[in-house]
């Protein structure tokens, strides 16, 4: 199998000693080398109450991108869409739309997303995760012009058609994916778990739909590139021990240490949490590329979404340098 299409998903981490504002601007840079390098597209992802992750508005963020980017999609990796209204999200990204014409993705997840206390500072329900399903459909209403005219219409929004997929790491998402007949993304780069399942049971349950009559699998994989096989293997050992202060660190009024951590990265709870970074790809561009190729026939996904999980700013845009897929 051939190198399938290559994208990136960008959580704007913010690193202990930087700023929000400089992983706003690492995200520009990331992005920009992306169009640059023939990757597909970017996408960002909602999160709350994670001080080192800065994509929690994410519209705004692909907003502030998508002026500095040309040709480039962009996207959600997703929209909880459990903590907003249809018609709000509508509006945004039907405004997105109109502002970057045919640039824009709107993928959708069913988690919060967060914690509990922060879900109920959200001022949602834990209901709202179930009607997931109906929100879709309704969200998917806003943003065609198929259906009549109502009393509630999203301005902008309607007609727009902005692309929806469903983001998962379970059977619910490949399931609904499958019967609305949409594309499908899997979080296999925290969420190993299922990928097989999963993506089998979305491809052989898939009910074509006029705007997608094939089925699309993305999937995500980690990845560490660097000018050599030995220093990419050193920084994907350093990501692991950065991975397992980060984990573990929560709930602390004092983080880790570099050192405390590294000292816990064989018990079992670090071997838990190297685990979720069981689908990685490390090596030099040739490594990378065979690793990544190996991936995606494994996993039968038509689209890979890379996360550049390298500890430094420097090493991660050398990440998606060496691993772009045009060079």
């Amino acid at each position: 199998m051939a190198l399938p299409p290559l994208s990136i998903l960008d959580l704007a981490t913010v690193e202990s000693d930087g700023s929000i504002r400089d992983a706003f601007a690492h995200s520009v840079s990331v992005a920009q080398s992306a169009e640059r390098s023939g990757y597909q597209r970017v996408w960002y992802a909602e999160h709350h109450n994670m001080p080192s992750i800065a994509s929690s508005a994410t519209a705004v963020l692909i907003a502030h991108v998508a002026a500095r980017t040309e040709t480039i999609r962009l996207g959600s990796g997703g929209v909880m869409l459990p903590n907003h209204s249809p018609l709000v999200i509508a509006e945004q990204f039907g405004t997105l739309a109109e502002l970057s014409p045919g640039r824009i993705d709107l993928g959708l997840g069913r988690a919060p997303g967060t914690d509990g206390a922060t879900f109920r500072a959200l001022r949602r329900s834990h209901a709202a995760a179930e009607n997931f399903p109906n929100d879709v459909i309704e969200l998917q209403r806003f943003l065609s012009d198929e259906i009549p005219r109502s009393q509630v219409n999203a301005y902008p929004g309607r007609g727009t058609e902005v692309p929806l997929w469903i983001l998962g790491s379970s059977m619910f998402g490949a399931s609904l994916a499958a019967q609305l007949g949409l594309p499908y993304s899997f979080a296999s780069h925290f969420a190993p778990q299922l990928l097989h399942s999963a993506i089998e049971h979305y491809r052989s349950h898939y009910v074509p739909s006029e705007r997608n009559p094939e089925p699309y699998v993305m999937a995500g994989v980690n990845v560490v590139a660097a000018e050599s096989d030995a220093a990419a293997e050193a920084i994907h050992s350093r990501a692991e021990v950065s991975r397992v202060r980060s984990f573990l660190s929560r709930g602390r009024d004092v983080p880790l240490s570099e050192d405390e951590a590294a000292s816990l990265i064989d018990t079992p709870a670090g071997r838990e949490i190297r685990g979720m970074m069981q689908h990685t790809a490390v090596g030099a561009r040739e490594r990378v590329h065979r690793e990544l190729e190996s991936f995606a026939a494994s996993a039968g996904a038509d689209e890979l979404i890379t996360v550049h999980i390298a500890p430094t700013r420097a090493e991660q845009l050398a990440s998606v340098r060496i691993t772009a897929p045009v060079v």
